[in-house]
């Protein structure tokens, strides 16, 4: 099967603690997510940096864009952003302008399904719209009322969609090898990283996990 790459989730607001964290599990990760608190709050400089800190690492900027959809993500492909995101519920008209933005930079879109009823009918929607990739998001409230992505992870590979399949949502090291073993192209992984006591080797047991899983 073939390996899932895996995507640290940064939402500190601190400037210099997402850079420090960053520092510490990028070489055991493939994608640098600067998750929406984060980017709310430290915006464009905050991408330019990390690209050109970690070129050699994907930039994953979390807008959750809801309207404007080319406009709002135009700026952070143009900063560094490998990816960025629009929310499932948006217009398509919007989903389909984070689409032609990032095929106009070479880069991708991802619809976050969080909160979408009919998952199953959006996603066909979204990857006909030009997706490249669909996020199975169980967002940090739906993880506090007990709620966990697997299922919808599972529903969503069954479709068999000609895009990528991210998923997060309170993937630990108790967990990760189920999901990498399901198959998804994208494994997200916070808080399990940066709220180790020591970030780094969460990482690397992290990468070790998920590549015995896909062995």
């Amino acid at each position: 099967m073939a390996k899932p790459l895996i995507q640290l989730a940064l939402d500190s607001l601190d400037y210099e603690q997402t850079v420090a964290l960053a520092e510490k599990a990028a070489p055991y990760v493939d994608i640098i997510e600067i998750g929406t608190p984060c980017l709310k709050v430290n915006g464009l400089r905050l991408v330019k940096h990390l690209k050109g800190q970690f070129h050699n690492k994907r930039i994953f900027a979390d807008l959750k864009t809801m309207d404007a959809g080319a406009y709002e993500a135009k700026p952070f492909f143009q900063a560094g952003a490998d990816i960025t995101t629009v929310l499932g519920t948006a217009d398509l008209s919007t989903i389909k302008g984070v689409v032609e933005a990032a095929n106009a930079y070479g880069r991708e879109a991802q619809v976050d399904l969080i909160n979408v009823a009919d998952k199953p009918k959006r996603a066909r929607e979204a990857v006909e719209a030009g997706a490249h990739i669909i996020g199975i998001h169980t967002g940090i409230d739906q993880q506090l009322a007990g709620q966990t992505p697997f299922a919808d992870l599972q529903t969503l590979l069954n479709l068999h969609l000609n895009a990528k399949i991210s998923v997060a949502g309170g993937i630990n090291l108790a967990t990760v090898q189920q999901v990498a073993k399901a198959g998804p192209s994208i494994i997200v992984i916070g808080g399990a990283i940066t709220g180790a006591a020591c970030p780094e080797t969460a990482a690397r047991q992290i990468r070790k996990l998920v590549d015995e899983a896909s062995a």
